[in-house]
């Protein structure tokens, strides 16, 4: 057991050292970045959906889960993204890979507990924009960081039927941009560098069902809800001559710092209904839908034109299939293949456009070492944002790869 718990250790570190940088979204500009926190694999490889009860995978979506854990479990994952962004004008393509999330959940009768780290937003944007009109102005944005979660959660099992959850998140993390503001053929510009520390707590609440329709088939529901939180950003800013070299290099000449005061961001509220019902280890469909109030969301500084938020909806499709959990003649038997859909609404409105994200998703999980652990595969293929009112569209394609640990920790071993 302290061998894991030493693997744990360092797996939380690499996670620390790796967090960041996440995305190469432009849309990671607004707000607090592009929001990287979707689910486990399992989750995001059935379109996101969240409903289905599991006694050996850690569900991060509704705490009410840890009280259906039957092994203490061990999860995480890492995610290789291409991306291709086009406008009007032109195409480009971007690549990331990034850990997704490292969690860690253990049963105690019918109490389950759990904890973990997550990237939960990302910002990775290189953008730059020259005018059409005779001032000659290029202006360059460039931007690194994001927002990582922490958070400790518990479920009881109040009856056959019923479960609850409760999860406390900590938000913590630090975002820098740098815009560059340059008139063609002079040697100065203008380039402002701004630091934000962020800081800040939520509350998610979760309620899971589960009652039999008839001797094999048992329906299954969902109900989560996140309170709003409260992320705090402590601000640094410095603006600054720069003199532009003839190979394109910039020299700083003048720095200033300048104060700016301390702001809050809210973290918006959700609400998730879903429901499915199927032969929990031969399949299951279901559905899920997730209302969020991003109307109360707003950006680091609230000097950025054309941008506003709206609320927002997503809603997910997706189910699995098993063929046969007990076989140990062939392998494929074993095998779980899931497959989903989901439609979201981001809340995020541009020019008057509201960015809507689109995808199919599927995977495949491999049991190993026995049917208690697994190897899980996902990939996505979907479509963000607009080619309309000059905005950007991005054709992204997700390869996940992710590693479930299940195995009994705490129990003394007999010696005859």
């Amino acid at each position: 057991m302290i061998k894991r718990i030493l693997v744990l250790a360092c797996l939380f570190l690499t996670f620390m050292a790796q967090a960041q940088d996440a995305t190469s979204s432009p849309y990671s500009f607004y707000g607090l970045g592009d929001q990287k926190f979707k689910g486990s694999i399992e989750n995001r490889s059935l379109g996101g959906l969240s409903v289905f009860q599991d006694s050996i995978h850690i569900n991060l979506q509704n705490p009410a889960q840890y009280a259906h854990l039957k092994r203490t479990t061990l999860a995480t994952a890492a995610t290789f993204q291409t991306t291709a962004l086009k406008t009007n004008e032109q195409n480009e393509n971007a690549r990331r890979t990034n850990l997704d999330y490292l969690a860690f959940g253990f049963p105690m009768g019918k109490f389950g507990a759990g904890f973990g780290l997550m990237p939960y937003t990302a910002v990775g944007y290189q953008v730059t924009a020259t005018s059409t009109d005779d001032s000659n102005l290029t202006r360059a944005y460039e931007g690194s960081g994001g927002v990582n979660k922490a958070y400790l959660g518990g479920g009881y099992k109040i009856n056959k039927n019923f479960s609850v959850g409760a999860e406390f998140n900590y938000y913590f993390g630090s975002i820098e941009t740098t815009s560059l503001f340059a008139v063609t053929d002079v040697q100065y510009g203008t380039q402002e560098f701004n630091e934000s520390q962020a800081s800040g707590s939520s509350i998610n609440l979760g309620l899971t069902y589960t009652g039999k329709i008839n001797s094999k088939i048992v329906a299954m529901g969902s109900l989560t809800y996140s309170t709003e939180g409260k992320v705090k950003l402590d601000n640094f800013r410095k603006i600054s001559t720069v003199q532009i070299e003839s190979d394109g290099s910039i020299k700083v000449v003048d720095p200033a710092e300048v104060i700016v005061p301390r702001t809050e961001v809210a973290l918006p509220s959700k609400l998730s209904v879903g429901g499915g019902f199927g032969v929990p280890t031969k399949w299951m469909v279901g559905t899920e839908i997730t209302l969020s109030d991003d109307s109360s969301f707003g950006n680091r500084f609230n000097d950025i034109d054309n941008v506003s938020y709206d609320n927002g909806m997503k809603y997910t499709l997706g189910g699995f299939f098993t063929p046969n959990s007990n076989s140990y003649s062939n392998y494929f038997n074993v095998i779980t293949y899931r497959a989903g859909f989901k439609y979201e609404k981001t809340g995020l409105v541009l020019n008057t456009r509201s960015i809507e994200d689109v995808s199919i998703s599927a995977g495949m999980g491999f049991p190993i070492g026995g049917n208690f652990s697994n190897i899980n595969i996902g990939v996505e293929y979907g479509k963000r944002g607009t080619t309309a009112s000059g905005l950007i569209q991005e054709n992204y394609l997700n390869l996940s790869v992710g590693l479930s640990f299940s195995d009994r920790w705490f129990v003394k071993r007999k010696i005859d």
